[in-house]
């Protein structure tokens, strides 16, 4: 694993996405997030990584347009607008009465298309995460795990250049946790995405990312205190999660973490 400063992190491959000095304060007496300054390349798995209330889910937000920066500014590249990201909550908010197909259809429906025009793409995405045969299923007829890959359906529908994903596997237990990482990675690979993804897991945040920004309270809330790289290939499995590389990775980031609180 190796540090990298976010100057030299730019140019790692073609620039997609920008933040120049960004911060975000509600009033309090510290910011929940300060001067950020970040480049994140096409194509790439970043993930963000901290102690709650270091402000990832804020920085997340920031990026994703659902919130203003008090300071600084974020820019995409290649025409790229906030309408085009898909997010993923952490909770799967998906409409209780609602059908799966239903739940997935609706960024298209507000967007104006017709159901009758938007089945073959809502149910591509639903088959896509393995639900293709249960588009009709209410949530409470689904499990955790299946109603979280809904809530990823439903991101998807829009085909997406951008996935923003907010902790969205750590209420579910770590066997489906690790099964949706694999499927999620080879939905990254298969229509190359570029996702942003914040995770309290160091072991997932290693087994799923290229990069991993470490976010820490010692310098000053919200700030990224740390920039590492996973330099293992893709696609990766039970070898890569069961090798000295992954636990060395796993080790540089718990101990930046634990950098990050003195």
């Amino acid at each position: 694993m190796t540090d990298l400063s976010p100057e030299l992190s730019s140019g790692l491959d073609t620039p997609l996405l920008t933040l120049s000095g960004v911060a975000k304060n509600y009033g309090g007496a510290r910011p929940a997030v300060t001067d950020v300054n970040l480049t994140v390349a096409r194509g790439s798995f970043v993930s963000l990584v901290g102690p709650s209330g270091c402000g990832k889910s804020t920085l997340l937000r920031l990026i994703a347009g659902l919130l203003t920066p008090s300071d600084g500014g974020v820019h995409w590249d290649g025409g790229v607008r906030p309408d085009d990201l898909g997010f993923v909550f952490q909770d799967a908010t998906l409409l209780p009465w609602a059908s799966a197909f239903e739940n997935v259809y609706l960024p298209l429906k507000l967007k104006g298309v017709a159901a009758d025009d938007a089945r073959d793409r809502v149910m591509a995405a639903l088959g896509r995460v393995g639900l293709g045969d249960v588009p009709h299923r209410l949530p409470r007829e689904l499990s955790g795990g299946m109603r979280m890959r809904v809530s990823i359906a439903r991101a998807l529908v829009t085909e997406p250049p951008v996935l923003l994903m907010d902790e969205p596997f750590a209420a579910l237990d770590e066997f489906t946790r690790e099964k949706l990482d694999d499927d999620l990675l080879s939905l990254w690979e298969e229509l190359g995405w570029t996702v942003i993804f914040v995770t309290h897991s160091v072991y997932e945040s290693v087994y799923l990312s290229e990069r991993i920004l470490v976010m820490g309270s010692h310098t000053g809330s919200g700030r990224i205190d740390e920039d590492l790289l996973v330099d293992a290939p893709y696609p990766r499995g039970l070898p890569f999660r069961q090798s000295p590389a992954y636990f060395d990775h796993c080790k540089a980031v718990s101990a930046a973490l634990r950098d990050g609180e003195v």
